[in-house]
């Protein structure tokens, strides 16, 4: 059986992480998605994600493509997170092309193209335009 490791916030959940889910499958068998939690994502972006990781992580988990969903809580643990799942493949988003290949030692490393025209920065400057909306 190939395993299938990703990662991410997925906050405001949009078609571009459905797709990024669906074609991470698409590389094995079993796909395995490391959710991050408030904490790190705070640390990432400063900010909060609108939705929390008990949610978020819900959301994942009711997928068709992910068998399997965990916190991730450290961006220095991803080895550890590779290791501890078996994964044979690690997948990203092409906007970190090259910043995981030192994991290549371990599994095989795939950035997949972004789904265009779909973002939730994007999406979070919409809601904020809309007139009487409050911030996010």
């Amino acid at each position: 059986m190939k395993k299938v490791i990703t990662f991410g916030t997925f906050d405001l959940f949009h078609l571009g992480h459905l797709r990024i889910l669906e074609r991470a499958r698409a590389l094995g068998d079993y796909l395995v998605v490391g959710v991050s939690t408030d904490q790190l994502s705070f640390s990432k972006k400063n900010y909060l994600p609108v939705f929390s990781e008990c949610n978020r992580m819900n959301i994942v988990r009711a997928i068709r493509y992910v068998d399997e969903v965990f916190r991730e809580e450290s961006l220095e643990k991803k080895r550890e997170y590779i290791r501890q799942h078996r994964a044979d493949v690690l997948v990203m988003g092409e906007d970190w092309k090259g910043k995981f290949d030192v994991y290549s030692d371990l599994c095989e490393v795939v950035y997949l193209e972004r789904t265009v025209g779909v973002s939730t920065t994007d999406l979070k400057r919409f809601i904020k335009s809309v007139p009487g909306e409050k911030e996010l």
